[in-house]
């Protein structure tokens, strides 16, 4: 897991940017208003230029990220930041304050919408949660250096702001280079484009082994937006590699090794997935979605499936140990010619894969489709990744298994009956993303192997829940182009036709952005950013000066010591958020932090109204403060930029996230812009009275609708929302 680790600290140096830049505005603003004489309206609008800036790079983003790629925009992001940083120095007047602020927010627009995106799709699903949380820690860590810098600038007989602002230059040149020199792009995005070679490439440098092909075959996997997903039941057993389903109640599901298979026959009893079954009639009495029953139908099976233990899956029901056997067979086989097909040539030992080359097999299959008059299909069509230069599975002394996806999932295929337009019965590729009932870690299968494994009957056998739907890359007008030859052909065949905004309109999409938007305008409104900017001013209000008074230090320098230490503070509850994130959960972090952050903004404005003395006055106040602050950056603070990057599909992540991240920005505007009216008007008791009702709506949302998505590969998430929607469609 190391490559994925060092490459997420890499990238989120722009969210430490971010947290950074919030700071010091939040501290030089009190200075730069005094010196220039601003209005309180321009006041609001030199904060709130970054978040403008944002706002407008973030409406082209998602397309510009979906046609070029996350790592270009990344190192943009860092580009903006430096350049922004040199005209903060200059700034001889208001204007080219403005203009610098602009450059800035352009900076943080494409590092908060790409940084997540970057990490959900580079990291594996098990820790996804805890690397895309990095972010909220290295900006909290970016706020308490600035805080601190601040601070000991305040204490200068004429601090300048200039100098204060400009110092983002410093790191924004680390950035800079880390994102031009280590940063790879992400291996879903190459995939995408059909860059096969290098998507493989990179995926073996982020998980540190050389057999990613089923990681891979996933990815392929992930480009279909909005196919129709039956759930299915079954009862698994290992398979001999010559074994053919002749029962036709069992089929013969293929893994993403050669020489993986199981015979799969359909299950009996209550199923994991089927909501009419299990769950139909509380959806039907309740408001609760059905999308958030259906996830939480798995996690309810698998409550450790997220955690970083390690995870032994039915994976285990072939030993790797004769990979190299089968390997060997399947070569005879091949060389005996089942078909007339002959693929193109593969390279020699060490040559790049041609991406350009659309008829050479991502995922070869000896025939793709057969009559039912021809006899049994041949033996070796399991599935298995082969890019050229050499076999990606022969590392040196690994033991690995390539069929697991992440999070106790698996990646199957199977062949299904279907009638074809001449009458006669045909075969055709399903795609199945299996996951075991029952608890993983209690498994006997680690006992079998494949081929001559040792089991004894239904004692070995497992339950498993199937996601079924046609493969992204087995579409029928594929098979139209090439009626013999490999199932799936290279990618480019589906990445050359760019981002559909038809697909905004699938069912699935459409609900995923219903919960990405409601979340992002709620944790908005909920008021973190408008506190944040102005924590400083908020104290001083409150009368924490008293409460350094006697060490001789002004209450300006006294709000940003306590701003300083209430960051300090955030960054062990960041870290204690990382740690669960992958083993409690999103849902359940937002559920049991939510009430909390009401709590204290209750205290607040009781605070405000009742008359007390003013030290007592100035505690309440800044300890309100702080828990509202560690509470919020444990769940609302990093969950729902976690969430908008898992619950989009690969083909358009980019313009969802997009979608999304605008919303995100125009709300954060009218926050920031109308608090230091809000201010004057209703007071501090009234704006915290208005953020404690929009947390109240929120944890109401989160309980409704928002889902559990804790270690589930990002394909099987969107899966899922396929799902979701046609049960509710059904309903």
């Amino acid at each position: 897991m190391k490559g994925a680790v060092f490459v997420a600290l890499a990238a989120t140096i722009g969210n430490f940017l971010q947290g950074w830049d919030n700071a010091m505005i939040a501290g030089a603003i009190l200075y730069i208003k005094k010196e220039l004489e601003l209005s309180t309206s321009m006041e609001g609008l030199v904060v709130a230029m970054s978040l403008i800036g944002a706002t407008v790079i973030t409406t082209c983003s998602g397309a510009i990220s979906d046609s070029i790629g996350r790592r270009p925009l990344l190192i943009l992001s860092a580009l903006f930041y430096f350049v922004g940083s040199l005209v903060m120095l200059w700034s001889p007047n208001v204007y080219i304050l403005l203009l610098a602020r602009l450059l800035d927010g352009f900076g943080i627009g494409l590092a908060v919408t790409q940084v997540p995106v970057y990490i959900s799709e580079t990291a594996p699903p098990e820790i996804r949660g805890s690397l895309n949380t990095l972010p909220q820690f290295t900006g909290s860590g970016g706020m308490f250096l600035s805080y601190c810098l601040v601070f000991g600038m305040s204490l200068m007989a004429s601090p300048s702001w200039r100098i204060m602002l400009s110092f983002l230059g410093i790191p924004s040149v680390f950035y800079l280079l880390f994102a031009f020199f280590y940063l790879p792009e992400s291996p879903r995005w190459l995939v995408s484009k059909g860059r096969m070679s290098e998507a493989k490439k990179v995926l073996m440098r982020l998980r540190g082994k050389k057999d990613v092909s089923g990681e891979l075959a996933l990815l392929v996997e992930g480009l279909g937006v909005g196919n129709e997903t039956s759930v299915e039941e079954y009862t698994l057993e290992p398979s001999e590699e010559t074994e053919i389903a002749t029962d036709k109640d069992k089929k013969k599901l293929y893994g993403a090794t050669e020489g993986l298979s199981w015979i799969a026959k359909p299950a009996t009893g209550q199923s994991t997935l089927g909501l009419r079954s299990r769950h139909g009639s509380m959806v039907n009495q309740s408001f609760v979605d059905p999308l958030v029953t259906l996830f939480g139908s798995v996690h309810e099976k698998f409550p450790e499936q997220g955690s970083m233990k390690s995870i032994h899956n039915f994976g285990s029901m072939v030993s790797t140990a004769d990979v190299d056997a089968h390997r060997d067979q399947w070569d005879e086989e091949n060389q005996d010619g089942e078909d007339d097909y002959e693929p193109t040539a593969e390279p020699a030992e060490g040559e790049d894969f041609d991406d350009d080359d659309l008829h050479a097999p991502l995922i070869t299959h000896q025939t793709s489709i057969y009559k039912e008059d021809d006899g049994i299909p041949p033996v070796s069509h399991g599935t298995v990744i082969d890019l050229g230069g050499g076999n990606i599975w022969q590392g040196a002394g690994e033991d690995v298994s390539s069929t697991d996806i992440g999070g106790g999932w698996q990646l199957a295929w199977t062949l299904e009956g279907r009638e074809g337009e001449d009458g006669q019965k045909e075969k055709e590729f399903k795609r199945v993303y299996l996951h075991q009932d029952g608890g993983i870690a209690s498994m006997r299968g680690s006992l079998l192997s494949l081929p001559g494994g040792i089991f004894e009957g239904d004692e070995d056998c497992v339950q498993a829940s199937g996601l079924v739907n046609n493969p992204a890359l087995n579409s029928k007008e594929l098979l139209d182009q090439y009626p013999v030859g490999p199932a799936m052909v290279h990618p480019t065949e589906i990445s050359s036709q760019g981002p559909s905004w038809k697909a905004l309109l699938e069912p699935g999409v459409k609900r995923a952005l219903v919960v990405g938007i409601g979340i992002q305008m709620l944790q908005q409104f909920a008021g973190i950013n408008g506190v944040l900017y102005y924590t400083p001013q908020i104290l001083e209000e409150a009368g924490v000066g008293v409460l350094l008074s006697d060490l001789g230090i002004s209450s300006t320098s006294a709000s940003f010591l306590i701003s300083a230490l209430t960051t300090f503070l955030m960054l062990p509850c960041i870290a204690v958020a990382m740690r669960l994130m992958d083993i409690s959960g999103r849902r359940s972090l937002l559920l049991a932090t939510i009430p909390v952050l009401i709590a204290s903004l209750v205290i607040l404005v009781i605070s405000c109204f009742v008359s007390m003395g003013n030290v007592i006055h100035a505690v309440i106040s800044t300890i309100c403060v702080i828990v509202y602050f560690c509470t919020f950056v444990m769940g609302y603070g990093p969950i729902p930029n976690i969430l908008c990057s898992e619950i989009f599909p690969t083909r358009v992540r980019g313009v969802c996230i997009a979608i999304c991240a605008l919303v995100f920005w125009i709300c954060d505007i009218i926050v920031t812009y109308s608090l230091p009216v809000m201010l004057t008007s209703i007071g501090l008791g009234g704006i915290f009275a208005l953020y404690a009702v929009v947390c109240a709506i929120s944890l109401v949302f989160v309980y409704l609708k928002v889902p559990e998505t804790k270690g589930m590969p990002l394909e099987v998430i969107t899966e899922f929302f396929t799902v979701a929607s046609q049960l509710k469609a059904a309903d």
